[in-house]
Formats: structure tokens, C-alpha cells, sequence
């Protein structure tokens, strides 16, 4: 565990949440400056691994993050905050956190198709991506793109938060 970035990542990955909940947006001046002071630190506190772990660390949570929004189901906000938290919390520990991230959404998204009665048009969607997949590849399903305003939306902000924060708990 990478106890320097505890307290910096809590801050940041709470206001993420907050501003992601309340207008469906991480801000760049949130996770644009977390991201630089996270190579600064970790080259500060380990020298040339430590840099090279934060740069691994925000390659792969820009890479993977970034894969599900160029197919359309994650916004760009969420994308800079993985990999910013990457630069904190370095690759294997961001693994972790983003196995819990991908649960705890799956658990986000179904109680909140239960809460607003939409359980069938979750699993249909979600069928028709997964069957669609061999046909479309890569490129999004029109459908179901954050771009398409008869999309049901979900921060994701918690989900990320809540991945990170067990991370730090399971090493």
C-alpha cells in the first residue's frame, strides 16, 4: 500500500464523487493536478521506479478506462480519474481497485434499474451489446452511447471511489 497517496486520494476521489453525482461531471481542475503532484510524488518518494510505477499506473487506467468510453459507455472524466489515481497507486494496486470498480458498478446498476423499474431494459441492453459485439467490434452501439440523450446515464464516480478506497485495503 502506497500510504502517501491515502489521504490525497480519499480527498479527491470524495469531491469526484460529489461534483459526479451532482452535475454528471469530474472536472479537469480536480484530476488534471492530482494526476501531475501523483508523478511527482511517487518520483519524489522512489525515485525512477517509483515514476516509472506511477506512469505504468496511469497507462493502464487510461488504457482500460479508455477502452469503455471510446466504445461510448464511460465518460471522459472517469477516464482522467483512473488515471490519475494510477499515478498515485501505481498498476497492481490500481488492478485490484478496478476488478472492485467493475463489481461494485455491476451492483450500482442493477439496484438502480430495480429503484427506477427498468431491470428489463438493463439486461436487454445489455444482451444486445454483448451479442452485437461480434458484429459491431470496437465501434459503439448508437443506441447506448452517453452522446444519445435517451440513454439512461449513471455516475460512476462512486463506483471508482469505492474501488480505490477497498485497494488500499486489500494489500
Amino acid at each position: 500500500m502506497h500510504s502517501f497517496a491515502w489521504w490525497p486520494t480519499v480527498v479527491v476521489v470524495v469531491i469526484a464523487t460529489i461534483t459526479d453525482l451532482r452535475s454528471r461531471r469530474i472536472p479537469n481542475w480536480l484530476v488534471l493536478p492530482f494526476l501531475v503532484l501523483g508523478l511527482g510524488a511517487s518520483g519524489f518518494r522512489q525515485g525512477w521506479h517509483g515514476l516509472a510505477q506511477s506512469i505504468e499506473g496511469i497507462l493502464l487506467g487510461g488504457l482500460l478506462m479508455g477502452l469503455l468510453a471510446a466504445l461510448g459507455g464511460m465518460g471522459l472524466g472517469d477516464v482522467k480519474l483512473c488515471a490519475a489515481v494510477g499515478a498515485w497507486i501505481g498498476p497492481s494496486q490500481l488492478l485490484i481497485a478496478l476488478v472492485v470498480m467493475a463489481l461494485v458498478g455491476g451492483v450500482m446498476a442493477l439496484g438502480w434499474a430495480i429503484a427506477g423499474g427498468f431491470v428489463g431494459e438493463l439486461f436487454s441492453n445489455t444482451g444486445g451489446l454483448l451479442a452485437g459485439f461480434g458484429k459491431r467490434g470496437l465501434r459503439p452501439d448508437p443506441e447506448l452511447v452517453l452522446d444519445n440523450p435517451r440513454t439512461r446515464k449513471m455516475p460512476y464516480a462512486p463506483a471508482i471511489a469505492i474501488g480505490v478506497l477497498v485497494s488500499f485495503f486489500s494489500r
